[in-house]
């Protein structure tokens, strides 16, 4: 048998070549001495925590190693493990983990720059891939991942767990079985307060435990400009910086995009999308809506997702940042929408469906009389596993392609949002007046800001660009489409480069 070197992937990342496949597959057919699926967790600080307390209580898998690039996260997290009997081997360089034959599979959970090139990567060589929401960056290389997955015949999760509900998934089957009549709106929210990250004045110091040039991986190797108190220069505020992150919509609201699209059954992109928004009520080294409202024009029923960022009204609430995205939505201080904070309200012509925690909904009549409840728990990374045994992909509750789509909605609100301009409010009036349903939500956006002292005649916000998509390329056309389509990727620095696959 052919053996895939530790040398030859560090030199050759792309890992293209007939042989190179036949050998990574023949990995595939040996499972650990026990059965288990060996798994390595990739990025500790966040989400890896959670993925690290799954797997440990997940049946059929076994914690084998752990990744990161900050050296003190890597060691902290081994020596916990360590103590509860867990021994893992410990990587900062995903390239050296990839090249081991010893890890059947591996969870990703690393900024979001990070997750399709990682995720095309583990599939050429060999692995299995959960990858965290969003499963890319920008459009293009969702694509490419999704295509990677097929190519290699890879098992790939995305951790869109909402799916998992057994609630959830009677709740949209319900649904769209027309028990309540035509879908007339398929509603997102995500109010949650994200206190400022600060204003710097230089380029902040990278902390002595990081290998920057691998925390940067596919990203410009730039000095870091955020240092907020709680999170330092590095983490977790990588999310407000386009260069990294997509803004609470690709954050906590991907989750809510890809429930309200999975309400509608639509497979694929919008036909049209407009973004109004922007950092308002405070100026700091974010660049990323803080406050936001998108509207998909899908042929079922609109679908319309909102960000609020900051607190019910001026003075309210606690400051968020990393404790606040792992808390609920009732701690975080905002306003809600007919009941809802973080969840999805689901309009049809005889009533609602309501979603205000991750895996349980409940139904209501025109009246507001509770009609159906539906419940369940989270099953996501259980299933990846067991997948990942049986082989039979139609089986994953977040099948790649259906993360890829839900991720990609996050990107094109945020490209509307980018070629926008600031406007006046009677210009962003005037430019919806005719969509009943976005023009009510902007006019709610607007009451949230002035409660928060926010004047949009002094600090306006962004009117996008109304962007006319072709689902089929996933690519715009028309007006603008030029400045739109250099959004859908980004130049890749070497050799951190995602491969052209489809």
């Amino acid at each position: 048998m052919s053996h895939f070197s530790r040398r030859h992937f560090l030199k050759n990342t792309a890992l293209i070549g007939a042989a190179a496949t036949l050998s990574v597959r023949s990995w595939a057919q040996v499972l650990g001495a026990n059965g288990d699926v060996r798994v390595a967790v990739v990025g500790l600080n966040g989400r890896g925590k959670n993925h690290i307390t799954s797997l440990k209580s997940v049946k059929g898998a076994r914690l084998v190693a752990v990744c990161d690039p900050d050296s003190a996260v890597l060691d902290s997290t081994a020596a916990k493990l360590a103590t509860e009997g867990i021994a893992v081997k410990k990587y900062s360089d995903i390239r050296e983990l990839l090249a081991s034959p010893d890890i059947d599979a591996i969870t990703i959970a690393t900024p979001n720059h990070w997750h399709s090139l990682m995720g095309i990567w583990a599939c050429q060589a060999g692995k299995d891939v959960y990858v965290e929401k969003p499963v890319s960056h920008n459009v293009w290389e969702g694509r490419q991942l999704v295509a990677a997955a097929a190519k290699y015949n890879r098992v790939v999760q995305t951790g869109t767990q909402i799916r998992s509900g057994e609630g959830l998934i009677e709740a949209v089957a319900w649904t769209r079985a027309g028990n309540l009549g035509k879908i007339t709106a398929s509603r997102g929210f995500c109010y949650k307060r994200r206190d400022s990250i600060g204003k710097t004045a230089a380029p902040t110091p990278v902390p002595t435990t990081v290998n920057y040039d691998l925390w940067s991986g596919p990203a410009p190797l730039v000095a870091p400009h955020r240092n907020s108190a709680k999170n330092g220069p590095i983490h977790y505020d990588w999310h407000w910086v386009y260069l990294y992150g997509n803004g609470d919509v690709g954050n906590q609201g991907i989750h809510q995009m890809d429930v309200a699209r999975w309400f509608l059954g639509e497979p694929g992109l919008p036909r049209h999308t407009l973004s109004i928004g922007g950092r308002l009520g405070y100026a700091d080294d974010g660049d990323t809506p803080n406050t936001q409202v998108i509207v998909h024009d899908y042929a079922t029923a609109p679908l319309i997702f909102e960000v609020r960022g900051l607190p019910a009204r001026s003075g309210v609430g606690a400051p968020s940042g990393a404790g606040a995205a792992a808390g609920s939505a009732e701690s975080s201080g905002v306003d809600k929408y007919r009941g809802v904070s973080i969840g999805n309200i689901v309009d049809c012509e005889g009533g609602s469906v309501v979603t205000n925690a991750y895996f349980t909904a409940t139904a209501y009549d025109k009246a507001g009389k509770v009609v159906k409840e539906f419940k369940g728990t989270d099953r996501q990374m259980q299933n990846f596993i067991d997948v990942v045994h049986s082989r039979k992909t139609a089986e994953l509750y977040g099948p790649i392609g259906e993360g890829h789509v839900s991720s990609a909605l996050c990107h094109l609100g945020n490209i509307s949002h980018q070629i926008g301009h600031a406007a006046p409010a009677g210009e962003i009036v005037e430019k919806i007046k005719g969509n009943a349903p976005f023009a009510e939500a902007y006019g709610r956006m607007a009451e949230h800001l002035a409660a928060n002292g926010v004047d949009l005649g002094k600090t306006p916000a962004t009117l996008g660009q109304m962007l006319a998509i072709d689902p089929a390329a996933e690519n715009f056309t028309g007006k603008d489409a030029a400045a739109a389509n250099a959004l859908l990727t980004r130049n890749y620095r070497a050799p951190f480069v995602v491969p052209k696959l489809a």
